[in-house]
């Protein structure tokens, strides 16, 4: 599907706050309905498709899945450059002072943390244990999800 790969361009960079989630949503299921078109009913009228219908035909295969977990694998790429690496002086850099209040914390290192691996940097410098970790915080979120939507509370995508 070539829409996924230009509206997620350089998306390792964007901070997912709620509102962005919601904004990328919206526009999914947007463009699932100009995709899928129109829908016959039984007494022969047409209709679009409603949030839930277009939900069952993604099946759990957003957008916002497929950016959180790009930016979990770019994490993992970064990890295994070089010490002398560009990005690798830029990740290690620290600021001589404080953002503005307010500001969220990088997501996937809130996930990392709360999972307790304590050696992520040395995890991820293995390829095939870091999909296993990737594989691993996926299920759990998506149990989480679940358990959020059986008590009617919203949670994004992984």
């Amino acid at each position: 599907m070539l829409i996924r790969p230009t509206v997620t361009y350089a998306l390792e960079t964007w901070v997912l706050k709620e509102n962005v989630i919601n904004k990328r949503k919206t526009f999914e299921r947007k463009i699932m309905r100009k995709i899928f078109g129109f829908m016959r009913t039984d007494d022969d009228y047409w209709r679009i498709d409603t949030n839930r219908e277009i939900n069952d035909i993604l099946n759990g295969q957003y957008m916002i899945g497929f950016i959180k977990k790009q930016r979990l694998n770019w994490l993992g790429r970064v990890e295994r450059m070089a010490e002398d690496n560009n990005v690798q002086r830029i990740k290690r850099w620290k600021p001589m002072y404080k953002g503005p209040i307010g500001r969220t914390k990088d997501e996937v290192l809130v996930v990392i943390k709360n999972m307790n691996i304590s050696n992520w940097m040395k995890v991820a410098q293995n390829t095939d244990i870091w999909k296993t970790v990737d594989e691993l915080v996926r299920t759990l979120y998506r149990l989480w999800c679940f358990v959020r939507r059986r008590r009617r509370m919203s949670c994004s995508a992984l």
